[in-house]
């Protein structure tokens, strides 16, 4: 049992995408939506928030709010000029802004938040005030570039949140680890050509950015080395994630020696995420949590901070989150996954895992990342 923190807001889930379908604004041949309308919806994350409040496990973390992070905050990330259009659209009501990054009343003020959220969590555990932290924070952030909205993001939550804590901590080696299904693009584009952030980005081949891999994006100058990403291969599932941990994840992280690690954590490479197809269930993401966690506390003193991204199953993500904070914290509640045992029956088959695994171990060959 670790003390750990959650660090959330309501006001987090009131940012509004507008009216859509899945990701498809309305009009046209497309029908206006009969009830949530965007995959963005916070229904995900509020309703993780309720399974843990009535498993019990709340109060058994340390809750913890937090205040927006501040306009000095934001602009060691981004431009100013950025962080203006993006206030004006906010106060103007909402609209289209960036690529695929639909805008609400007030989600300029509760992106804010939602960075703030992160920040406070990098600040608990630096301080040593908890063992580690989860915020649940939305809208979400590895897709969003210093001067551009990207993918349902707005604001660089984990990058703001390190820039903040480097003022403050003098850190000198922060490792991102970036599960979301999707790449994390916004967080590869802002440390690219720096060796002080390690970013390691796992995700289905192709899915987002549309036709992205990235396997030979490695960084560049003084970056060079320090990024990588993991393409998989659609349906890869349980035995894909763990593989990847155990040849290239883990690995990476025992050379870097990060002072504190952060997670992107995202939970849409579900089996019933309708954004992706890579079959994970809840004990894929206990088994990552887990597997992190232990290097957390060989490397840097358990540092670490689950800082939450993407995952759109309404029903289904409370019960990945909920066993990635009970891995997290070391306490295990009475909730069963009502659907891992018929997840872990669709799981590929061996000549499926056999691939996989042929194909991170070419990649772990050629970046001499052997376990």
């Amino acid at each position: 049992m670790r003390n750990t923190a959650l660090f959330f807001d309501e006001y987090c889930f009131w940012h509004t995408t507008g009216s859509h379908v899945d990701i498809l604004p309305t009009g046209g041949w497309v029908q206006p939506p009969s009830a949530a309308g965007h995959a963005e919806s916070p229904e995900t994350k509020r309703r993780l928030k309720n399974l843990l409040d009535v498993s019990g496990l709340s109060r058994q973390l340390t809750l913890r709010g937090a205040e927006p992070a501040s306009w000095e905050d934001l602009s060691r990330v981004h431009p100013v000029e950025y962080l203006q259009r993006f206030k004006q659209l906010s106060d103007n009501g909402g609209g289209p802004f960036g690529d695929n990054a639909p805008v609400g009343p007030q989600s300029f003020e509760i992106a804010c938040q939602s960075a703030g959220l992160v920040c406070a969590a990098v600040e608990a555990v630096m301080q040593g005030e908890v063992t580690n932290a989860y915020a649940l924070s939305r809208p979400p952030g590895h897709h969003c570039l210093p001067d551009q909205a990207m993918g349902f993001c707005f604001l660089a939550n984990i990058p703001i949140a390190i820039e903040r804590a480097k003022t403050r901590y003098n850190l000198q080696r922060v490792a991102v680890i970036d599960w979301d299904v999707h790449h994390g693009n916004g967080t590869q584009a802002i440390y690219y050509n720096r060796p002080d952030v390690l970013t390691i980005s796992l995700h289905q081949e192709g899915c987002f950015p549309p036709g992205y891999s990235g396997a030979d994006d490695r960084g560049a100058g003084d970056g060079e080395g320090y990024n990588l990403n993991i393409p998989l291969l659609p349906g890869g599932g349980h035995d894909a994630y763990l593989y990847a941990f155990e040849q290239l994840v883990i690995p990476a992280l025992e050379r870097y020696q990060p002072e504190l690690i952060i997670v992107a954590c995202g939970y849409d490479a579900n089996a019933i995420d309708p954004l992706a197809r890579m079959l994970a269930h809840s004990g894929t993401f206990r088994a990552m949590t887990e597997r992190v966690q232990q290097a957390a506390q060989k490397l840097c003193a358990g540092r670490l901070v689950l800082a939450h991204e993407g995952g759109y199953s309404e029903g289904y993500v409370p019960f990945c989150g909920l066993a990635s904070i009970e891995a997290l914290s070391g306490i295990r509640t009475e909730v069963a996954d009502p659907l891992q045992a018929f997840i872990a029956q669709q799981q590929p088959p061996q000549v499926v895992r056999e691939l996989q695994r042929r194909l991170l171990d070419e990649l772990a060959n050629r970046l001499s990342f052997s376990a």
